[in-house]
């Protein structure tokens, strides 16, 4: 149950709620733009100002200035005419009504800092005709408890994303970011990058757009190989990185330093790749390697649900001091929500409550709730508690002054001591900290006089400062390459090739191109250079190369070796195969990735191989399938050949993989030994289907799923449905044969397991006979299926059932009850095809009563029967 105060909003929005869900890389943002830019107004918000600036240049290029607006807590540009708003979440004016709203990395929800302003929009920010929450699939089960009607869109990864463990700082591949968790690792991982590999950009949190944008440049154009970065780059800031390296699995979240979660460290992995470019990721430096079942987490983005959110009482009252901490106090009014622990501005609202001074002031509405907005100033300086408060009761009593605006002197001393554009690192950006929160302050109402030249002043004081860091940062971890690319080069034998252990190919020093697996690829700046000539010279250096990779393939064990949802070959951190349709569902072909070059009797070896290990994972996975198939196909007569009367059944199961829809099975006249041969092999004849039991396991469902979409030649492979579940909702665009080959039927609104499906019917059955009352049964059933009341009638309805009122006593009692309909033709077998045609039908003669017996009375009660 919703209270009524989680549902306020709910009565307002007329329009859809949806809610686009998946990992990183599935284009989730882009989606939400688009559906944005489709509405007359909407306004979208995004977790970090980085990111809001981001998409509001974005849509500035493709809208105009004058119909775009940027609101953060430090920047507000609000033409008259705006349209459209990009805000970061905090900042999202939710008064403000547009036809379509949207809220990005809505899992934060559950972040103990922000947790619960994230929640807050959920429960209660909606557009006029749509809204839309992206974000990680484990926020599926909380939003269809605060939100019940929402639409549901599952978007899977465009590219594999691949573990390859542990790598020195020196061997790890170009385009790699290297990800830590304080600004003091970032610096330091950034000066031995430059050290030992030339050069990196810097990207933190605390950046400002501008100087951010500019280290991005670096790095987007080639000077810098490298990027070093907090986690800030998990939310969504996309550039071209093909390796994520963790140097640290350990972050402090404000309390403590705790490990990294698998979802964070999937949201931070997932950078890597972008579109249909796969990507990599593992640890660098003193991080140790993950365990196996993390790996296979993030691998298979698998994260445990979200069960809680992160709760704020956001209906403030402000009559008084005392009122307005007792409503931000208040427990969260149902299950599935805890209250936040106490913010920055909560901290600084309780502190200052027993100032006598503050209090004295804070007694009439208007002013408590003034108190409250200085409250709510950051704290960007992140010097003490003690300091951050002492600031906000300064500009409280700016604020309750006869001039009711902070002091124009005291300001512009502020303000000026940070126009200094020397130092180094540390003293640049602990000035940009302090110039933001002058930023914030001229962009608050009412807080400065002539709030357009405060703007305008903090805001070219900001940007000299960015400028300046951005110079020191690149001066100090970036080692400008001296010459163009091989400039020297006048002809093969002046080739100096080099191959280092990252895979990165080098002539003279400078990177040529990189070798992934057997392809090598070339530098787009070299390609340009030497064309065809620097590739056959790559090529003949790389030749041993080659051979030892392969050699090493050869004889690597099957572990060595893995199969991705999109039906890629991993080996070694590189994509060695893909797989193709072939003369069954269950005989793919595997297409070897091999640069064009390589010998033709390496390029068979590596077939070889990886035909081996797919027969062999087939075999393994599916071994009570192809036990069936190989029955099927053995030559009549031969002891393990299936009699004729199974053969035909057995065929229909392999071709379909695995499971059989009984009203298009084509069964044997003499089904009852048909069903005996083939019950040896596993195979359960339920009432709709027939089916082997131990292929619905995670790893045999998964793996017929991908052998099914192989065959049918799918260019965007679905994600299997999860692991563990009974039943689910299915998306219109998954064809249906994907579904029934991973185990799942479609009934009604929902896909269920064929053994559930199978229990639900005896369980149906089982409740018709007995005369149980329809709550009973239903309240059993929504459990075995994991849905809700409304959901399950539809698939009732699907499966013929219905609610009906039986008399029993005073009360009727309402009881499940299956329609009866007229029998679906199945497919007849051959030999029974005119078996019933034509029959003529056996006329009954009338028997003659003695009137005199003792049964002539019942024979009347028959006869007025019928």
């Amino acid at each position: 149950m919703i209270p009524k105060q989680l549902r306020m909003n709910e009565r307002h929005s007329v329009g859809r709620v949806a809610a686009i869900l998946g990992p990183t890389n599935t284009g989730k943002t882009h989606y939400a733009i688009e559906r944005m830019l489709a509405h007359k107004s909407g306004m979208i918000g995004l977790p970090l100002r980085l990111l809001a600036r981001e998409v509001y240049d974005k849509i500035v290029k493709l809208k105009g200035a004058n119909l775009c607006a940027l609101i953060t807590g430090e920047e507000k540009i609000v033409p008259p005419d705006a349209k459209y708003f990009v805000c970061t979440v905090e900042a999202m004016p939710v008064d403000l009504g547009v036809a379509f709203l949207a809220v990005d990395e809505i899992q934060l929800c559950a972040d103990p800092e922000r947790g619960h302003v994230f929640t807050d929009r959920l429960l209660n920010a909606r557009g006029e005709e749509e809204t839309l929450f992206m974000g990680a699939e484990t926020m599926r089960g909380a939003i269809q408890r605060f939100v019940p009607h929402t639409y549901f869109i599952t978007r899977p990864r465009f590219s594999d994303l691949a573990y390859t463990g542990h790598k020195k700082l020196t061997r790890l591949p170009r385009r790699s970011a290297i990800v830590a968790f304080s600004a003091d690792d970032v610096y330091g991982i950034a000066d031995l990058v430059r050290r030992q590999r030339g050069g990196a950009a810097v990207v933190l949190g605390a950046l400002s757009p501008r100087t951010r944008n500019a280290q991005v440049a670096l790095y987007q154009s080639g000077d810098a190989d490298f990027l070093v970065a907090t986690d800030a780059i998990g939310m969504g800031i996309n550039m071209d990185v093909d390796h994520v390296a963790f140097s640290a699995m350990e972050k402090f979240d404000g309390y403590t330093n705790r490990p990294l979660r698998p979802e964070e460290i999937g949201q931070i992995a997932g950078r890597a790749g972008r579109h249909m470019n796969d990507g990599t990721f593992g640890t660098t430096g003193e991080a140790e390697g993950l365990d196996e079942e993390t790996v296979s987490r993030v691998e298979g983005h698998r994260y445990e649900p979200v069960r809680v959110l992160q709760y704020r009482n956001s209906a403030l009252s402000f009559h008084s001091l005392e009122a307005l901490l007792g409503t931000l106090d208040e427990p969260p009014p149902t299950r599935g929500l805890v209250k936040a622990r106490p913010a920055m501005d909560f901290a600084s609202l309780r502190t200052l409550s027993g100032d006598e001074e503050i209090a004295a002031m804070a007694r009439a509405p208007a002013a408590v709730k003034r108190l409250w907005d200085a409250c709510q100033l950051p704290d960007f300086r992140k010097l003490s508690v003690e300091e951050h408060v002492k600031l906000v009761a300064q500009i409280y009593r700016f604020l309750m002054s006869d001039e009711g605006a902070i002091e124009e002197d005291w300001l512009a001393r502020q303000v000026n001591r940070l126009d200094v554009i020397e130092g180094d690192v540390a003293t640049l950006s602990g000035r940009l900290a302090q110039i933001r929160t002058w930023t914030y302050a001229a962009n608050r109402p009412g807080w400065v006089k002539d709030a357009a030249h405060w703007q305008e002043q903090t805001r070219k004081i900001e940007d000299r400062l960015s400028d300046a860091l951005h110079e020191t940062l690149t001066q100090r971890f970036i080692d400008r390459r001296t010459g163009v690319l091989m400039r020297s080069l006048r002809d093969d034998e002046e080739l100096n090739l080099k191959l280092h252990d990252s895979g990165a190919v080098s002539i003279s020093g400078e990177m040529v191109g990189q070798l992934d697996g057997f392809r090598f690829t070339p530098d787009a700046r070299a390609e340009g250079i030497h064309g065809r000539t620097l590739r056959t010279a790559a090529m003949r250096a790389l030749e041993g190369e080659f051979y030892a990779r392969t050699q090493r393939l050869a004889t690597a064990e099957n572990t060595a070796i893995t199969l991705s949802e999109h039906g890629k070959l991993w080996w070694d951190g590189a994509v060695v195969g893909t797989l193709e349709a072939g003369a069954s569902a269950l005989a793919p072909r595997v297409i070897v990735l091999t640069d064009e070059q390589l010998r033709p009797d390496l390029r068979a070896q590596i077939q070889t191989k990886l035909d081996a290990w797919l027969e062999q994972r087939i075999a393994t996975r599916l071994e009570p399938l192809i036990a069936l198939r190989n029955a099927a196909d053995a030559k009549p007569g031969t002891p393990q050949a299936l009699p004729a009367e199974a053969r035909g059944l057995a065929h229909q199961l392999c071709e379909s993989l695995g499971s059989l829809d009984r009203r298009e099975a084509t069964l044997p006249p003499d089904e009852r030994a048909a069903f005996r041969e083939l019950r040896a092999f596993g195979i359960r004849f339920a009432r709709r289907s027939i089916y082997m039991p131990k292929l619905i396991r995670p790893d045999a469902a998964s793996l017929l799923a991908l052998l099914w979409a192989v065959k049918h030649k799918l260019t965007q492979i679905p994600p299997p449905p999860p692991a563990g579940l009974t039943s689910f909702e299915h998306e219109r665009e998954t064809p249906h044969g994907f579904i029934a080959a991973a185990g799942f039927r479609i009934t009604g609104p929902r896909a269920i397991r064929i053994d559930m499906l199978d229990r639900l019917e005896q369980e149906l059955e089982a409740a018709g006979t007995a005369g149980s009352t329809a709550d009973v049964v239903i309240t059993k059933l929504v459990s075995m299926l994991g849905t809700d009341r409304a959901t399950l009638d539809a698939v009732l309805a699907a499966l013929n059932w219905k609610r009906v009122e039986v008399a029993s006593g005073e009360t009727p009692t309402v009881v499940l009850r299956q329609v009866r309909q007229r029998p679906e033709n199945r497919k007849p077998h051959p030999k029974n095809k005119h078996k019933h045609q034509h029959k003529p039908q056996r006329r009954e003669q009338p028997v003659k009563i003695d009137p005199h017996s003792p049964f002539a009375g019942l024979a009347v009660l028959v006869g007025r029967k019928h």
